[in-house]
């Protein structure tokens, strides 16, 4: 009998359940967070990433330099220099690709978090609203006055 045709479709099989119930422990110590210590653990990480990309930028920069000594050479050794550098600055802008990433990340949220300046607008608007309502109620007023009051007719 001929073994079945291999494919790259995916099998469903059962997930362990001994990783269900770590999940859920790593949730519940999330939600047992009060807010200063969630925000300092968002902080600490934005910090690590951004540690990681610029050590990863200093080094790579320390390495190319290093590697432009000026000496004599054979053609074997600045092949291997070459290729050195090449992958440093591929490295290089990768971490630079992911600093930019950061920046755009972080930029996001400070607009979307931004909730003084967004309660302040709406405060502002709120205010404009209150004086256009007050002042299309003495307009109404003093309208329906002109039509509710008899004419005055002066008399001889």
């Amino acid at each position: 009998m001929a073994e079945p045709p291999q494919t790259d479709v995916s099998r469903p099989s059962a997930l362990p359940t001994a990783k269900l119930l770590q999940r859920n422990t790593a949730i519940q110590s999330l939600v047992d967070q009060n807010s200063d210590q969630y925000l300092d653990a968002i902080e600490e990480e934005w910090n690590k990433k951004l540690d990681i990309e610029m050590d990863t930028l200093v080094d790579g920069m320390v390495d190319i330099v290093s590697l432009a000594s000026i000496g004599e050479k054979d053609k074997f050794r600045i092949a291997q220099e070459s290729f050195q550098a090449q992958s440093r600055a591929e490295s290089m802008i990768r971490a630079a690709n992911s600093l930019l990433s950061i920046t755009h990340s972080l930029k996001l949220l400070l607009l979307l978090s931004d909730e003084a300046q967004i309660a302040h607008r709406r405060d502002a608007e709120l205010r404009q609203v209150h004086q256009e309502k007050e002042e299309a109620k003495r307009k109404v007023a003093a309208l329906l006055d002109d039509i509710l009051r008899p004419p005055h007719r002066h008399t001889p």
